[in-house]
This record gives C-alpha cells, sequence and structure tokens, in this order.
C-alpha cells in the first residue's frame, strides 16, 4: 500500500549531552564556554569555585557571575533553546556603565551551544539567575534524564520564579562525583595539577594586548577568580587565585608588533630588551597580496633559551604569579607553559592555537632545517587578535578546537610566518654583531689560512739563519717544509674541489622547480603522443592506410624536437650537476651568462622579466664553469624570486661586463625590492642559513661567495634604491673602483 504523510523531526533525548559532551573539546574548553557567557552578560568578574566535602563524600564547581542575570521568559525561550542564534544576531552586550559612559562587549557565544558544556563537568545542573528588577530564576536539570528519554520533549525541567533582593548575576552549580575531585587534583605534569592546568587556560584565556589594539586604555575590566575549598568537619579552608597574566610577557628579548591591514600592508616595529638604550624600530610591510583573512593585529614576542640568556631574563626581575622571583629552572618551566603563539577573537583566545604543544604554524619543523636562524615554538609568546568571522572569514569550529581549514586561515598562516620571518632576520643579525652566535665558517679563507706555510719559512729561515746552521742543511729543511706545503696544497685542492661539488649539486636542489618547469612540457608530449603513435601504428597495420604516414612523420618530428629541449636543459645545467670539477677553462663570459639565463627561461617569460647583458662578446675570464654557475644561478634565483613575489611594475636583470682587455668587474642588478641596508652593512647577507624569504634555506649567497673566492673573485653587495645590487671583483682591488 503507498501513501504519504508528513512528519516532524524529534531531537533524541541525548541530543543534548551530543552537544555538551562530544562537541566540546574538554573540560577546560567546557569551563572557558562557561566563563565567556559570563563575559557576555556584561558581568565585570566570574568567581570558579572547586569545593569538596570529605565527610559528605561530595564534590561541586560553581561558576558565578554579577551580569545582567536572565527573566524567566529568556530562561525559557533562548537559554534552554540548543542552538539558538539570539547573540548571532544581538552581535553586542546591552552593555555597563564604566567610569561614567555605557560600555558593549561583542558577544562571544555565536552558536548557542556553550552552556550545555556543564554537561561534561558532572552529573546535574542547578541554574540561578536574578535581574537587575529583582527576578530570580531557578532551573535544575539532571543529565541522566536526557540519555533515558526518547525523544528531548520528554524531558520535564522544574523552573522556578520569585521576587529576591538578591545580587543580579547568574550562578551555576555542578554537582559531580567525587572521583571528579580526585581527576582535577591529578598530576598534569610534574609539579602540576589538572586544576593548575585550567588555571593556566585561563591566563591564556584573555589577550593581555588588547588595549594596544584599540589604542585605548582599557577600562571594561574582566576579573577572573578561581577558589578551591576543602570542607573538613565544618572548617573551610578557601584557597583565591586571581588569574592575572604573567609578568614574563614584559621581559621578552626580541619583540615585533603592529597592524597588518586587509590589504596586506601595514606597519610593524621590532625591538630587543637584550642591550640597553636600544631604539624601537619600525618600518612598513607588504605582504604583496590581500591577505583574506582581515585585518590583523600581531604581538610576538621571542625568549632566548641559553643559560646567559635565562640569566638576563631573570636580572630583569622575571617574578612568578605570586611576585616572587625565581631561580633557572622556574623561568624555563614557566617559558614552558607559556610558549605558544595565540589567535584571539574580541579579547578571547580560540583553542587550541596557542598551547604549548600546538604547534600550528609550524616553527618547530622549520627551526629543524636553519636552527641558527629560525626560532622554535617554545621560544615564542605571541598574539594574533583577528576580527570578526563575517570579516576575516576565520571561522571557528563547532567543537571549539581551532579555526576551519580554508583559504582565510591558510593566508593568516602565511602572514604570520612572513612577519615572524622578519624578526627572525632581525634577531639573527643581532645576534651576529652582539657576538651571540658564531659567523658561519668562510671555507676558501679558512683553507688558505691553514694551508698557509709563507709564514712559517720565514721564521724558521730567520731561526736558522740566528743559529748559523750550514747553508745545506738549512736548505734541506726548507726542502722538506715545501714537500709538507705542497702536500698540505694537494688536501686543500681535493677539498675545495669536494665542496665546489657539493655546492653545485646544493645549487641544482635549490633550482629543482625550475627544472621540473623547464621539463613539463616536453614530458607531457611524450606522455600524450607515444600513445597516440601506438594507436595509429595499430590502425596502420590492419589497414595498410598510407594517409596515415604524414601523421606519423609529425609525432615524430614532434618527439625530436621535445628531446632536443630535454637535451639543451641537461646540458645547460650538467656543470652544476658534475660530480667531478674538471679544470679551469678560459670562458666566454657573455655567452657563459646567457646559458644561465637560459635556465630560467620559461619563468623569464611567463613573468615578463626583461634580461641585459652589457659587454664585450669576447671578454674571456679563466674559471671553473660550475662555479660561475653557482654564482649567477644564485643570484638569478634570487632576482625572480623577489620580483615576482613582491609584484613589482617593472621586473629587469642587467648584469654589465666592464673590462678594459681582461674583466675588471662584473655589475649585477635588478629592479626588485632591494636589500635592507643593515644586511648588507654587517655582511650577514652572505653568512650561511640567513635568510629573509619565509622558507629559504639561506645557502644561495653563501655558495655564491664561495664559489667567487675560489676563482679569485670577491662578491659584494651595495646599498641602491632600485633594487639588488652585487658586484664581482677581483680580490686584489684595483681600477675597477
Amino acid at each position: 500500500m503507498n501513501y504519504a504523510s508528513s512528519h516532524k523531526i524529534r531531537p533524541a533525548g541525548r541530543h543534548i549531552l551530543t552537544i555538551g559532551k562530544e562537541l566540546i573539546q574538554d573540560k577546560y574548553a567546557a569551563i572557558l564556554e562557561l566563563v565567556k557567557n559570563a563575559y557576555d552578560a556584561d558581568s565585570p568578574d566570574v568567581v570558579i569555585s572547586f569545593e569538596s566535602f570529605e565527610a559528605r563524600n561530595k564534590f561541586s564547581i560553581t561558576i558565578q557571575d554579577h551580569g545582567h542575570g536572565m527573566s524567566r521568559d529568556t530562561v525559557v525561550t533562548k537559554w534552554m533553546v540548543p542552538s539558538t542564534d539570539d547573540k548571532l544576531k544581538r552581535r553586542e552586550s546591552p552593555g555597563r556603565i564604566v567610569d561614567g559612559r555605557l560600555v558593549k562587549r561583542v558577544m562571544q557565544g555565536r552558536k548557542g551551544v556553550g552552556r550545555y558544556a556543564a554537561s561534561l563537568l558532572g552529573k546535574d545542573l542547578l541554574l540561578q539567575t536574578v535581574t537587575p528588577s529583582g527576578e530570580k530564576t531557578t532551573a535544575y536539570m539532571v543529565w541522566s534524564d536526557f540519555s533515558k528519554a526518547k525523544y528531548m520533549d520528554e524531558v520535564e525541567i522544574l523552573i522556578e520564579s520569585v521576587k529576591s533582593a538578591d545580587p543580579h548575576g547568574t550562578t551555576l552549580v555542578i554537582n559531580c562525583d567525587a572521583s571528579e575531585y580526585h581527576e582535577w587534583n591529578q598530576a598534569y605534569k610534574p609539579n602540576q595539577t589538572v586544576l593548575d592546568k585550567l588555571k593556566l587556560e585561563l591566563k591564556k584565556l584573555i589577550s593581555p594586548v588588547d588595549s594596544i589594539l584599540n589604542n585605548i586604555e582599557l577600562v571594561d575590566t574582566f576579573n577572573i577568580s578561581v577558589i578551591t575549598a576543602d570542607v573538613n568537619d565544618g572548617e573551610v579552608q578557601p584557597l583565591v587565585d586571581k588569574i592575572e597574566p604573567f609578568p614574563v610577557f614584559e621581559y621578552f628579548d626580541y619583540r615585533i608588533s603592529g597592524h597588518i591591514n586587509s590589504d596586506g600592508k601595514g606597519i610593524l616595529s621590532y625591538s630587543t630588551q637584550k642591550a640597553r638604550n636600544t631604539a624601537e624600530e619600525s618600518f612598513e610591510f607588504d605582504f604583496g597580496e590581500i591577505t583574506q583573512c582581515g585585518q590583523l593585529f600581531l604581538d610576538i614576542r621571542v625568549y632566548d633559551r641559553e643559560k646567559e640568556a635565562i640569566d638576563s631574563l631573570i636580572n630583569r626581575g622575571l617574578k612568578d604569579s605570586a611576585g616572587n622571583y625565581i631561580g633557572n629552572l622556574e623561568a624555563r618551566r614557566l617559558l614552558d607553559d607559556l610558549n605558544g603563539i595565540g589567535v584571539y577573537r574580541n579579547g578571547f583566545r580560540i583553542r587550541p592555537l596557542g598551547d604549548a604543544d600546538f604547534d600550528w604554524l609550524k616553527l618547530n619543523f622549520r627551526r629543524v632545517q636553519i636552527p641558527t636562524l629560525r626560532i622554535g615554538s617554545n621560544q615564542v609568546i605571541g598574539y594574533i587578535l583577528i576580527q570578526s568571522e563575517e570579516e576575516s572569514g576565520l571561522i571557528e569550529k563547532s567543537a571549539r578546537d581551532g579555526l576551519r581549514e580554508n583559504v582565510a586561515f591558510e593566508q593568516l598562516k602565511a602572514v604570520c610566518r612572513e612577519v615572524i620571518s622578519k624578526l627572525e632576520t632581525l634577531r639573527f643579525d643581532y645576534r651576529l654583531k652582539a657576538g651571540l652566535s658564531r659567523r658561519g665558517l668562510k671555507i676558501e679563507n679558512e683553507l688558505q689560512r691553514l694551508f698557509a706555510f709563507d709564514n712559517l719559512k720565514q721564521e724558521i729561515r730567520q731561526k736558522l739563519a740566528k743559529l748559523k746552521i750550514d747553508g745545506k742543511i738549512a736548505n734541506e729543511v726548507m726542502e722538506l717544509i715545501a714537500a709538507e706545503e705542497a702536500s698540505k696544497n694537494k688536501i686543500a685542492d681535493d677539498i675545495r674541489q669536494t665542496v665546489a661539488v657539493y655546492q653545485g649539486q646544493a645549487t641544482l636542489g635549490k633550482i629543482i622547480n625550475v627544472i621540473l618547469h623547464e621539463g613539463r612540457r616536453p614530458l607531457n608530449y611524450f606522455k600524450n603522443q607515444i600513445p597516440h603513435l601506438h594507436t595509429l601504428y595499430n590502425i596502420y597495420q590492419k589497414k595498410q592506410d598510407t594517409a596515415l604516414l604524414p601523421k606519423f612523420v609529425s609525432i615524430t618530428e614532434g618527439l625530436s624536437t621535445n628531446a632536443e629541449i630535454f637535451v639543451r636543459l641537461f646540458s645547460r645545467l650538467d656543470p652544476l650537476a658534475a660530480g667531478k670539477r674538471g679544470k679551469k677553462k678560459a670562458l666566454l663570459l657573455r655567452r657563459t651568462i646567457e646559458d644561465i639565463f637560459s635556465v630560467f627561461h620559461e619563468d623569464i617569460k611567463e613573468n615578463h622579466i626583461s634580461t641585459r647583458i652589457i659587454g664585450s662578446d669576447d671578454l674571456e675570464f679563466f674559471a671553473w664553469p660550475q662555479d660561475i654557475y653557482a654564482i649567477f644561478t644564485n643570484l638569478i634565483d634570487n632576482s625572480i624570486y623577489w620580483m615576482v613575489s613582491k609584484k613589482v611594475p617593472k621586473k629587469e636583470i642587467v648584469i654589465d661586463l666592464v673590462s678594459n682587455s681582461d674583466l675588471l668587474y662584473i655589475d649585477y642588478r635588478d629592479t626588485g625590492p632591494g636589500i635592507e641596508f643593515s644586511h648588507i652593512e654587517s655582511g650577514v647577507i652572505f653568512e650561511p642559513h640567513f635568510t629573509t624569504k619565509p622558507d629559504g634555506t639561506g645557502l644561495g649567497l653563501a655558495i655564491a661567495g664561495e664559489a667567487a673566492l675560489r676563482n679569485g673573485l670577491e662578491l659584494e653587495a651595495f646599498k641602491s634604491d632600485d633594487g639588488a645590487y652585487f658586484r664581482l671583483h677581483s680580490k686584489v682591488r684595483g681600477v675597477d673602483e
């Protein structure tokens, strides 16, 4: 029998428990949700009490605020309605008078489910709420009633309203099993209980930099307190802990902060407390495109973790939350607890972003690659303030476990990494100047110094002369030293060759994306046309149709043409990939540089980059081809990256070969964003692992500099307002100026 009828959806009784227990991440998140509700009620404070009654084997959690309270109608039509959009529609709280003016808050609750987090904390819930007009409403619910009921509307909840002289506000009382008390007091980590972890979560809940974002004195305070009380034989022993930010926030080693607007541009400031009387440095920031995650405010503070740095932190006045001066071990524990870069909206942190063990920006992965430059997650305490979901596209997950993985979140990570990369380069530069980091070895200089025997031979000759050693014996001694010198110089040459091969292969690895890009088109031709060729062949075998022959010819000619592209590509790359160095050659410099440019042919063409080489076609220079390739490959690769990523309007690379009869010097210029003068002045740009690219390796210019030295050249950078400016000149300086 066929018939149709309409039906209504009836949520199951356990639906409430699903919202509370399965969508809320953990007990910490549950309490934080209830704290946010107090904030939305315009309460100036919230008190969280953990009270145990040993004699009665009872334990309860109470959350009390002094906000507006709720009327009976609000309790029935809004508080008891799951997923209500009340706060989403209102957007702002009613407000309260602070210092003679009305102050409103942006509502934290949006999804209408946070209050049911209470079901994760205990077995029942007593709600007592009082309005300013004196209406007191009480509601009591037992969570097991919902799991027993087939449908939610079968659960009856007693609600009582009376007139009352009690202060306005809302109190939630959650009764728990005695076992819950032991869970809150069990060890979370050495010397820390689960309750201590909650206090830490509460300390990190509210951003201490909100007043900076709004550029006003923060008059609308929201105080959080945790009270623990053990009731034994009628005696109460309460312990009150007012939740306040740890003072370590003030004693950073390095700091970068500022606004970045939705267009990707902003102003950042950098400062350090490692040295006295160091001025704050402000500079413009340009992400290069619209952020797609709204306006951002960032305040990121970095702490060195060496013993001397921790001692310095303590000497600046670091204390614990109780105001006591702390030692080295306690300071490390404090940084271990507080580290992380938190994301805050309307003053509240979005968990787990900012948890010490949640490295959402992959800082540790970056640090493993370049430990001397990059910072790890345990070195940083950061605050990133974001706009509303509508303005930023950054949407919180319903389970309160972070932000949705969308384009806006990916862009947020990209912007943050670029800001952190800027901080890392400034920190690296400072540490190098201050002698806190060792300069990287310049291999060629060290080899020359290590195997230089001229001074030794001169000193020995003078000593032998003073001792009036027979001339024949003296000559024999000098011959022995000369033989040892020749032997050691052979070793030095072997080392040079090995280093050169590795550096050439490292350069090849750097431009692997270029190789893949260049080879993709001919590879696709082979992939598509070879099956086509097989198909034509099978048809020809069956039909002997001579009309198919021109198609065979066309495909084979295409195969030949694309094979030639591979041959040319690999021949151009061969100097970098060579397993042996070979001998120095007289290179036609202009032709060699043209060959190097051709490696980047597709990138240059696609990005509309113009290239010019100025100089004689006949100019020769005696050098190892691999080294000349390494020098210019790294320079060109850097130029293309910066001109494209910063979207400069005019993209051009100009190489000027200046000579009389011999090479005097080579000037290399591009029209990119240029190099900061402080990096040029300190020479840090040639240090291994120093890079201003967010995901760079910091090897390119170091390799180029080493390759230059092996061929009697020196690579220098100069200040320029029109882009990057490098010069290659003979180490023996002369007319090249």
